[in-house]
């Protein structure tokens, strides 16, 4: 059965602080900015929106950036778990809300100081204990010595080279591809700075073997974006970007980004749960995708996305990503705005943003025929994804 909102709601704004490591104000301040920016884009007055879409770790309450949007009344808001994986997630909740009246406007936004109020990537080492079962799962975990999103995910790495023959340099093509793009992006913090592949295997080693050219950014900075009908969208400013398709993903035996104990680790099934309802509710294949931005908080998490999604068969994506495929020019280019590797990382919101500009066509790096984009979030955790599409 195909979801009943399918191509029935679009992204409308999108809008964004500068990306940097100090931004020297409170995230509240980049959450106001951010979407006061995706309001304006679509040329909708902040007081017309009735609905908010978070992530359970946003700290920047909806009742709060209300108020400071002078928004009165709000008739839906909506949060969703588990980190990165929430991003397309949010936009679903949103899409789902418009589409049955439950709201006119949602905003969905994240923003935070990654890097200058907190070190996201120093991980649980300060996790408190307790008996709730979030508490204890990191019980079988991080008394051995994982305590940080690198060396989780450096065990799901390990294995995929042992399976399939991957190496490093396989790993680091990823990271390459994204900074290219980054470096004709002037919002990108990596902006005119292109790495080499050489410059990737040099890089230190962070839990071996993901070194730290293979790690997403800390980032400071605000993302958010407007949700609404196709039918409202069209008396808007912007060309819409079209929900073709939205779901989340679980797969059996889940964890966050520690499920070690299924039979096979070296895919995410979670993935392959999106995979299936995007294809299906968009009417779409692989081979009608263009370009793709794929959640890239660390680059080994990348192959499987390939596989999982059908561009590649299980352990063909080293082959896959060969040759400048995922580049501009290439078979499939990926993230085009630099991803979180290379313009920042917000929680993948602004590789949804990103895809809005694929559809819009006014990326830095267009892709040629880009009327389908998808958008993947969280590798490694429940997860969520998007199909983006012009207007038909």
């Amino acid at each position: 059965m195909t979801s009943s909102f399918a191509r029935r709601t679009a992204i409308v704004g999108i809008g964004a602080t500068e990306f940097s490591k100090d931004s020297g104000r409170t995230p509240m301040r980049l959450a106001i900015e951010a979407c006061r920016a995706a309001c304006a884009d679509a040329g909708v007055d902040p007081s017309e929106v009735d609905g908010m879409s978070i992530f359970s770790m946003e700290r920047n309450q909806e009742i709060e950036v209300a108020r400071n949007l002078g928004i009165d009344e709000m008739r839906f808001f909506s949060m969703v778990p588990h980190g990165g994986g929430g991003g397309c997630g949010t936009v679903a909740m949103a899409a789902m809300a418009v589409h049955t009246g439950a709201a006119e406007m949602v905003l969905c936004y994240r923003a935070f100081n990654e890097r200058s109020w907190r070190r996201f990537g120093s991980g649980v080492s300060g996790h408190h204990t307790g008996e709730e079962a979030d508490d204890v799962s990191y019980s079988w975990s991080t008394p051995f010595g994982l305590v940080t999103p690198a060396q989780w995910a450096a065990i799901f790495a390990t294995r995929y080279m042992h399976a399939y023959g991957a190496t490093s340099a396989d790993f680091g093509r990823i990271a390459v591809a994204d900074r290219r793009h980054a470096a004709n992006n002037p919002a990108a913090f990596f902006h005119g700075r292109p790495i080499t592949l050489a410059d990737h295997q040099e890089s230190r080693m962070i839990a071996d073997p993901i070194r730290l050219l293979d790690c997403c950014q800390e980032s400071d900075g605000g993302q958010a974006l407007l949700v609404t009908t196709v039918d409202r969208a069209r008396d808007l400013a912007q060309r819409p970007a079209v929900v073709a398709a939205a779901t989340q993903g679980v797969a059996a035996d889940q964890w966050m980004m520690r499920s070690y104990y299924r039979d096979d680790i070296t895919g995410l099934p979670e993935m392959g749960v999106v995979a299936r309802r995007l294809w299906a509710d968009s009417g779409l294949g692989p081979s009608d995708v263009r370009t793709a931005m794929l959640y890239d908080h660390f680059t080994p998490l990348v192959l499987p996305q390939f596989e999982e999604f059908g561009f590649c068969a299980p352990g063909e994506a080293k082959d896959f990503i060969a040759d400048g495929a995922i580049e501009m020019g290439g078979r499939l280019p990926i993230n085009t705005n630099g991803g979180q590797l290379g313009e920042a990382y917000i929680h993948g919101m602004n590789g949804i943003a990103e895809a809005v500009r694929q559809i819009r066509g006014t990326s830095v790096n267009q892709v040629e025929g880009a009327d389908d984009v998808l958008v993947t979030s969280g590798s490694g955790v429940p997860t969520s994804g998007l199909i983006l599409s012009v207007e038909s």
